[in-house]
């Protein structure tokens, strides 16, 4: 059946939308794309999130070409750690082709509240390369004021695992697994906030076509939502990557920290039936 002229593009605004503030945060957009494709366009959580992931594909697209050329991302590290958060969004896809719907909102609900409160405590958490030269000592150009900063990844096998989880996350919810891997990296593995963003950016895209190939094997993606909001995702991504330039995402974590807590209130209330 064709789409509605309106519909594509009420979805490849919200496609933009999405990708904007997921590029900005490392989180792929699924923040959005969940609650507003569920809530506002009547799809099931399932199919929600089957076209979420693939709207999170084009904006981590969009997002890497950038975060990688200008040297930010850590590709070696993102690599690496995709090895076990790949291996989670399918088993996390296989689960979710079978729950019921209420049981993905109300995870998503838990993992936006996770987040929101991740974005309010965490602080930066770096170590300086240590001097015996290790093999994970990295460092990158602060695209704010042109400054080398170094640091040392820190917790690679413990954050391995630990990313195995957000994979399956990611596949349950939507999310693309950034929520998680953010904080993870910055937190756990000492990765300033700002390689920990762009890294996620391009890994979540990774993650999110483990789980999306899936949902396809399933039926439960729908390819003409799912191409109005690859179109918008990837837009938006190359608008989010633009003002990343010239902005402080620091603050700003902190700010959408009360957006998520917000959705996550309308998640839950879904997922008990109230709405």
């Amino acid at each position: 059946m064709d789409m509605e002229p309106v519909l594509i593009i009420a979805l490849i605004t919200v496609g933009v939308c999405a990708g904007t503030i997921g590029t900005l945060f490392g989180v792929g957009g699924g923040i959005i794309f969940i609650p507003v494709l569920t809530i506002l366009f009547d799809l099931s959580a399932s199919e929600a999130v089957a076209v979420s992931l693939v709207g999170i594909v084009a904006t981590s697209t969009g997002a890497a070409s950038f975060y990688v050329k200008s040297g930010i991302a850590n590709v070696r590290l993102g690599l690496l750690l995709e090895i076990t958060t790949s291996v989670g969004a399918m088993i996390g896809a296989l689960f979710a082709a079978y729950a019921a719907n209420w049981v993905l909102l109300f995870i998503f609900g838990c993992v936006l509240i996770y987040s929101a409160v991740s974005m309010i405590l965490r602080k930066e958490r770096i170590i300086e390369n240590s001097d015996e030269g290790g093999d994970m000592n990295f460092s990158y150009t602060d695209s704010k004021d042109l400054t080398e900063r170094q640091y040392e990844v820190k917790n690679v096998k413990s954050g391995l695992l630990v990313c195995t989880a957000a994979g399956v996350l990611s596949s349950l919810t939507g999310v693309g697994g950034g929520t998680i891997k953010v904080p993870l990296m910055n937190i756990h593995m000492h990765v300033p906030i700002k390689v920990a963003s762009a890294t996620s950016s391009y890994m979540i895209g990774i993650t999110a076509f483990s789980g999306a190939i899936i949902f396809f094997i399933h039926g439960d993606l729908l390819l003409d939502y799912a191409a109005a909001i690859a179109v918008g995702a990837f837009l938006g991504s190359v608008i989010g990557t633009s003002i990343s330039k010239k902005l402080d995402a620091g603050p700003m974590r902190k700010y959408f920290s009360i957006l998520l807590l917000a959705v996550s209130v309308i998640v839950f209330l879904e997922a008990g039936g109230v709405l």
